[in-house]
């Protein structure tokens, strides 16, 4: 089973600092019939204005991964992390038992592209951490490339939880396989282009959400960037 959510079904935030496009119920807006997708929980594209974020303000029991599209953010917690990351890169936060941060797009001329995503954890009560890892870009042409893994393999960023988020880049007239185990669920979005899944169009920020799938097959017609996330 597979359902495709256009870009525009998102719901829009604009706070004039901050325009925001979420995949699920978040803050103000909620949907009892668009609240998770198995573990994933939110999924918000978020365009930061330059010098502008989120202060101080605590989380607890999720995994929360951040992947900057464009800008720099800079990230500060109470365990004493100070980081910024930018395209190329990826962070990864277990709030745990709890953590405090802040985040802040780090260019003060700029606006900053990034996604922000939760999954509920696969163990509570454990204690909160922070990483960051990057990704060679030339390894994601016309290839599914992990990026955040269960065990953090072959210098991923680990994460709390039985899912798999890769990052890939497809050309014209090229194809990626990927398959699917029994039992499992994917979501997919396009980051940039125009690709067909399983002969499904989709556009920029177009998403898919499937069950039931074993095989997936995305074609290009025009250069794409796709994020696919491996969920239990």
């Amino acid at each position: 089973m597979m359902k495709l959510f256009p870009a525009s079904a998102r719901h829009a935030v604009d706070l004039g600092w901050l325009r925001s496009a979420q995949s699920f119920s978040f803050g103000e807006y909620f949907d009892p019939d668009n609240s998770s997708f198995g573990v994933m929980r939110v999924l918000n594209d978020d365009q930061i204005a330059p010098g502008r974020g989120f202060g101080a303000h605590p989380h607890s029991e999720m995994e929360i991964v951040t992947i900057p599209l464009t800008g720099r953010l800079k990230h500060e917690d109470n365990l004493g992390n100070i980081e910024v990351t930018s395209a190329g890169e990826v962070q990864r936060m277990s709030a745990g038992t709890g953590i405090i941060h802040a985040e802040y797009n780090d260019s003060d001329t700029e606006e900053g592209s990034f996604l922000q995503l939760w999954f509920m954890p696969k163990e509570r009560g454990i204690a909160p951490s922070y990483e960051m890892a990057s990704y060679d870009e030339e390894k994601l042409q016309n290839a599914l490339v992990p990026v955040v893994t269960p065990d953090g393999a072959a210098g991923t960023a680990s994460i709390n939880q039985d899912m798999t988020i890769y990052l890939g880049r497809l050309q014209p007239g090229r194809r990626i396989f990927f398959h699917q185990k029994t039992g499992r669920r994917a979501f997919v979005m396009v980051l940039e282009g125009k690709l067909n899944l399983n002969d499904i169009a989709m556009g920029p920020k177009d998403s898919i959400r499937a069950e039931f799938e074993p095989d997936f097959v995305l074609s290009a017609e025009e250069p794409a960037f796709v994020m696919l996330i491996d969920l239990p």
